[in-house]
């Protein structure tokens, strides 16, 4: 593969701070500020273009964002965008594209099947252990990609219904299930005393094993994580926290510092990528955002295939190549920095891994493996032996 002078570049951790916002009066303080880099989100057309030049794409899909899902992009997460780059991996994650209105006949609203398995509003139990718990229908700046654009957001014609009191009485009668995820929209937007209700409620319910937030607020708003922050979560553990990390640049030196007072507080990290035509869809760009992430103490956890949302194709890129690069780290770099592959099995099946084919053969007798080099092994299977105290 040809080397990309870009990627020393992202190896490193740069602060983005500020940038050009500097030059309109915008002060340290303000830039520090979660709810400044809120308020200031870039929303509008017009917001767009006073900071950026648009292809006829992007202007098109702005256009028509608002039918499906809003735009929103925090000052720290702009700043990241090359402006000289049409086709730059983080434009392409957060600015609206024409092809979002272009739709594929195996395309879905729901591809999780998350609408047939809430038995109360906005609590998903799928699996038999554990719940997705849709807190809000609210980011802090929204994925072109979201799986949950039919609910966030509320541009498009379906409304996230939540009964919070309903599904922590489910949560009471239903033993079995040992592990929450609280997702949504992004429950880190909560203020700290809103989000504390719901994990001291959580706490309260005795076979609720462990707790896990799902959030991208630490790469879009890394001013949110404050030690205020940290310091309340750390109360609540077991509890783990699931970040969303696609490429090496979005790791700045704001959002390290962030990750690392979460890690110092006893939030074990665990990152999702979802692998995306343009943006991580080569090795080297996925192997540099792997040792970022490691790092800033999170471990690369999952790398999901796209799901079939609606209006994503631009953005899909072949499950063959998804396996190749997994190839590509396995053997070739530490085993902590390798994610699991998967797809999220359209209609509600479930995570299923994907592998690249390491079993070559297989019987009674023997397993035939290869390793990352190509070489072949043999590995003998247990012969069965007759039991001793039965044999007389």
């Amino acid at each position: 593969m040809k080397h990309d002078p870009a990627l020393d570049l992202e190896k490193t951790f740069l602060s983005y701070a500020q940038a050009y916002w500097a030059d309109r009066g915008v002060s340290d303080d303000e830039w520090n500020s979660h709810t400044w880099q809120l308020k200031n989100r870039i929303t509008t057309l017009e917001q767009l273009e006073e900071h950026l030049e648009l292809s006829e794409k992007e202007r098109s899909g702005v256009l028509l964002s608002g039918t499906k899902l809003a735009m929103a992009i925090t000052p720290h997460f702009f700043n990241l965008i090359d402006r000289e780059d049409p086709e730059c991996p983080i434009r392409r994650q957060v600015i609206p594209r024409v092809e979002e209105t272009w739709t594929s006949p195996y395309e879905m609203a729901d591809p999780c099947g998350e609408d047939d398995s809430m038995p109360v509003p906005g609590l998903v139990h799928r699996y038999p252990d554990r719940v997705l718990f849709l807190v809000t229908d609210r980011c802090a700046a929204y994925c072109r990609y979201c799986t949950r654009s039919r609910v966030v957001s509320g541009a498009g014609e379906q409304e996230l219904e939540t009964d919070h009191e309903a599904a922590f009485r489910y949560l009471e009668e239903h033993t079995e299930i040992r592990d929450v995820l609280l997702s949504g929209g992004d429950p880190l937007l909560f203020s700290d005393k809103k989000l504390e209700k719901i994990l001291e409620r959580l706490r309260s319910i005795k076979h609720i094993e462990f707790l896990r937030i799902g959030s991208r607020v630490p790469i879009f708003l890394p001013q949110r994580i404050t030690p205020e922050l940290c310091e309340m979560l750390q109360k609540y553990h077991p509890l783990f926290l699931s970040v969303h990390v696609n490429h090496p640049r979005e790791l700045t030196l704001e959002v390290k510092e962030g990750l690392e007072r979460l890690a110092n507080h006893g939030v074990p990290m665990g990152n999702q990528s979802v692998f995306l035509r343009g943006v991580n869809d080569d090795v080297e760009t996925m192997k540099t955002l792997v040792h970022k992430l490691l790092m800033c103490r999170v471990r690369p956890y999952y790398l999901y295939q796209l799901d079939l949302i609606q209006g994503s194709s631009h953005l899909q890129a072949p499950v063959a190549k998804g396996i190749e690069i997994i190839e590509g780290l396995r053997g070739h770099t530490t085993g902590y920095a390798i994610p699991q592959f998967v797809i999220d099995a359209p209609g509600g099946g479930g995570k299923v891994p994907v592998n690249p084919d390491y079993v070559l053969q297989q019987n009674s007798e023997r397993v035939v493996i290869r390793n990352f080099e190509g070489k072949t092994f043999e590995y003998p299977e247990p012969a069965v032996q007759p039991d001793p105290l039965l044999d007389y």
